[in-house]
């Protein structure tokens, strides 16, 4: 039977917001302090099983999975989400899943402190792609093959293949259909900076990410420009892209400047009055999953991981509204022009972007 266990929600005020914040800058560069750009290439204990690249593959890790009997998941995909998913992976392969729910620095400082200590938990990683950088960096994952890594985006997968993409999220701005007509909002970023915008719009408190991209697309002083100005907007300030989102479904704001395009498109479904719309540059992030170098169920993790980057998960998270990475599912989520970011240059410039983002728009 499928088992979840969730972090503590977090519903912030906004000194608590600064708080985390703060926490997630100090993950961020206490990992790329000690980290090299280029990840280690040493011999985990389960690399003939991760690397296992055998026509028979499916049914050799499975045989033994099933000896094994379990494997846990630990992930920053909403529980809305992972529970189906692991759902059908229980109900097509008879393996138990325990799935551990965290937000994606939360998922971090687990698996770092439980691997650092020894304890060894985890079998299967899921979160954002800067997050899995650090993790890779940090020798808490280890390489592995998948039957589907030529139905990927190549210029997704990292060189180290200690972790692969199987979704992607996209920095779209999301609005309240109750208080705002799509028609009214702004072409570009900047138009959020005029003064009929001043109080209706918020961004999630960890985006130094999103700041970071688009100066690097805009350009130094137009981007700088930019971020200035939206500081003076005195936008309001959360933690948690999916409780941005249920903002702005809820009308607590009418507009949010850093909504995942999946959070928005998944309460639209369930009937929310929200709706999104890329807004050029638009940003993009991979989602990626990797196995744990110390997976305590090595042929269970790796069977799990490639079950969530098959076109059968990948269509399953599709319709849930999460945009898959497999190039065989074709989805209306990504067909618009992004600018992709790369989760390593996003670690190593970590400590820039979020002294800027900190001043601007977590200090008053």
């Amino acid at each position: 039977m499928l088992q979840v266990c969730f972090d503590r929600d977090l519903k912030c005020s906004k000194a608590m917001t600064r708080r985390l914040a703060m926490c997630v800058a100090t993950v961020l560069l206490s990992v790329s302090a000690v980290a090299q750009t280029t990840v280690p290439q040493n011999v985990g204990p389960h690399d003939a099983i991760f690397m296992n690249k055998a026509p028979d593959r499916e049914a050799w890790l499975l045989e033994r999975a099933r000896k094994e009997g379990a494997v846990t998941l630990y992930t920053s995909l909403a529980p809305t989400e992972s529970v189906p998913l692991m759902a059908e992976f229980e109900k097509k392969y008879g393996i138990k899943v325990t799935v551990w729910r965290g937000l994606s620095e939360g998922v971090v400082q687990r698996v770092v402190n439980e691997g650092r200590a020894k304890r060894h938990t985890v079998d299967v990683v899921e979160t954002n792609g800067p997050e899995m950088e650090m993790l890779a960096r940090e020798k808490m994952l280890s390489e592995f093959h998948s039957p589907h890594i030529a139905d990927l985006p190549q210029g997704m997968i990292p060189k180290h293949r200690m972790w692969m993409p199987d979704r992607v999220n996209f920095f779209v701005v999301a609005f309240n259909t109750q208080k705002v007509k799509r028609e009214d909002l702004p072409k570009h970023y900047e138009g959020f900076t005029e003064p009929k915008w001043k109080g209706r719009i918020a961004i999630e408190s960890t985006d130094a990410e999103w700041m970071g991209g688009l100066v690097n697309s805009l350009g130094e002083q137009r981007g700088m420009t930019f971020f200035r100005k939206l500081s003076e907007q005195k936008p309001d300030v959360r933690k948690g892209h999916i409780l941005l989102a249920q903002m702005v479904a809820a009308g607590e704001t009418d507009v949010g400047l850093t909504i995942y395009n999946a959070n928005a498109q998944s309460l639209k479904q369930r009937g929310a009055p929200i709706d999104w719309v890329p807004i050029e540059p638009t940003l993009a992030r991979p989602q990626g999953v990797g196995v744990a170098r110390n997976a305590p169920h090595p042929h269970a993790a790796a069977l799990l991981a490639d079950f969530i980057l098959s076109p059968e998960a990948q269509t399953l998270l599709n319709s849930m509204g999460r945009p898959p990475a497999n190039q065989k599912v074709k989805s209306n989520l990504n067909n618009f022009n992004y600018v992709m970011t790369d989760p390593s240059l996003v670690v190593d410039e970590a400590e820039k972007w979020n002294q800027h983002w900190t001043r601007l728009f977590l200090t008053k």
